[in-house]
């Protein structure tokens, strides 16, 4: 168990260039859609980024892209309301999916975003990976485990990614990843390896441009 669900520490430089690359192109937004008509012809590689409301997607999003305003961002959960597309050097979408659990918006509102939430996992073909915010600081709860287990279901390979991670205290970090290693083995479309970042200070942010840059 100890040898399971490293973190990805490191990356040959090659590949880190290759990712660096990738994000110094243009990326723009290009649609936020409130159902599954709406999507856009599948004819590039999509990833997608999910997780529990003011987990830091867009806020990721914007950091791998070094545009501060890509994608918005608030301290109030629940703002993404919508699938939000972003394309990448016309070759990648980046997709900000609606914040699941708690939102900060009407009973009704919030059960349509979930259900167009797990049409879209469940749905999009040319989805390759999508790649689940937790908070470093919390760990996995039982709503981050309900989307995993839809992505199981679906074969669609999800990457996690712990956020926030420069503001976990020591005393805490190895129970926390102890938490999450353990959850991940109960998930056949896991992806092997976890991604630590902190967008506010930068960590792991080549990481993960690296990681996209080689999905294919």
């Amino acid at each position: 168990m100890i040898n399971s669900f490293p973190f990805v520490e490191e990356m040959e430089s090659a590949l880190i260039e290759k990712g660096r690359k990738l994000f110094s192109s243009n990326c723009t937004f290009m649609k936020g859609v409130v159902g599954m008509e709406g999507l856009p012809n599948p004819d590039r590689i999509e990833v997608c980024f999910a997780g529990r409301s003011n987990v830091g997607k867009s806020s990721l999003i914007n950091a791998l892209t070094n545009q501060k305003g890509l994608a918005r961002s608030s301290n109030t959960p629940g703002r993404t309301q919508e699938i939000n597309y972003f394309d990448l050097n016309d070759s990648y979408y980046l997709v900000d999916l609606p914040g699941y659990g708690y939102a900060n918006a009407p009973i009704k509102v919030v059960n349509e975003w979930q259900k167009l939430l797990k049409a879209y996992l469940a749905g999009r073909q040319n989805l390759r990976r999508a790649f689940i915010l937790v908070d470093a600081r919390h760990g996995i709860k039982s709503v981050d485990s309900e989307i995993m287990s839809l992505l199981d279901k679906a074969a669609v390979t999800f990457q996690l990614i712990l956020t926030k991670a420069d503001k976990v205290k020591e005393k805490d970090s190895e129970s926390i990843f102890a938490q999450v290693r353990e959850n991940l083995s109960n998930h056949v479309a896991a992806y092997p390896e976890i991604l630590l970042c902190s967008s506010e200070k930068g960590t792991g942010i080549p990481l993960i441009r690296s990681v996209i840059s080689q999905i294919t």
